[in-house]
């Protein structure tokens, strides 16, 4: 029997690796941005105003003068739509943004600092996952009024600690590695480090996993609107108008309740294809 040369390569086999398809994600990404250029350019290309009302034209169906039909105040749905996708954008957007930046700070203070301060911050965390965000959103309208501004305060609060949760095990992991070390032996301070160094290098993963939080936001002031707590008549939202859609739906007119819900459907599905898609590229999968 004779022994294997050492000096032989050894052929190593893997499993193959799957290579996801950037189609999808392409149609995702052109389906929001073809959503958010509606949006910003409504007032332009939207062939009708908003709360412009046609009683010799309820509940009409598609046609050449109205593309998607009218609700049953005559209203178009097709430029209620378009109009509709700034609020449907914009209060996710905002949370997103703040949600992000108040996570961030607080994430990195609690995994730089460690010790107490980690701790403390620890259990305001556990405090605030205890609580749905849809929940805190309803309390704060309850407290404050109904509208925009309340739920999109709350709903940062309520998403700041799955930042910030995910900021901390980012900031620990980094604070232990060679370059840290290398700073401090060179006189750099803490405060330095983290905001100079370390907080540059994790924030892009965290930017990347933040994007998934916009479609779960959007859903849920889309069902705010629809309970009558978010964004009120006349203005268009299209939580709001699956809520004065009802009426209609025991008609038998289901397109301008259908019309809104398919659309915040697609644009949710859409943001979570981009967001993991993106936590792949950049975080390499990494969840909070």
């Amino acid at each position: 029997m004779t022994a294997a040369n050492p000096t032989t390569p050894v052929r190593v086999l893997r499993a193959p690796r799957v290579r996801r398809s950037g189609t999808l994600f392409l149609v995702s990404a052109g389906v929001l941005a073809l959503v958010t250029l509606a949006a910003i350019f409504a007032p332009v290309i939207a062939p009708y105003d908003p709360d412009e009302v046609d009683f010799l034209a309820i509940y009409a169906g598609p046609s050449a003068t109205h593309w998607l039909g009218t609700d049953g105040l005559g209203r178009d749905i097709l430029t209620r739509m378009m109009f509709g996708a700034r609020t449907a954008l914009l209060g996710p957007l905002l949370v997103v943004i703040a949600s992000t930046i108040i996570g961030i700070l607080l994430g990195l203070l609690a995994g730089w600092r460690g010790g107490w301060i980690d701790a403390l911050l620890g259990r305001l965390f556990d405090l605030v996952f205890s609580f749905p965000a849809l929940l805190i959103a309803i309390m704060a309208v309850a407290l404050f009024g109904k509208g925009l501004t309340a739920p999109v305060i709350a709903m940062s609060l309520a998403y700041a600690p799955f930042v910030a949760r995910l900021t901390r095990s980012l900031v620990v992991a980094e604070r232990n590695r060679p370059y840290v070390a290398a700073y401090r032996v060179q006189g750099f301070g803490g405060a330095w480090i983290a905001l100079r160094r370390v907080l540059p290098n994790i924030t892009p993963i965290v930017g990347a996993q933040s994007t998934l939080n916009f479609g779960y936001v959007l859903a849920e002031l889309a069902g705010l609107s629809f309970l009558g707590l978010g964004v009120q008549a006349p203005a268009a939202d299209w939580g709001a108008m699956i809520n004065e859609a009802q009426t209609g739906i025991v008609g038998g007119h289901f397109l301008p309740a259908l019309v809104p819900a398919i659309a915040v459907v697609i644009v949710v599905v859409a943001v979570n294809i981009i967001g993991e898609e993106l936590s792949d590229r950049i975080g390499g999968g990494v969840s909070a």
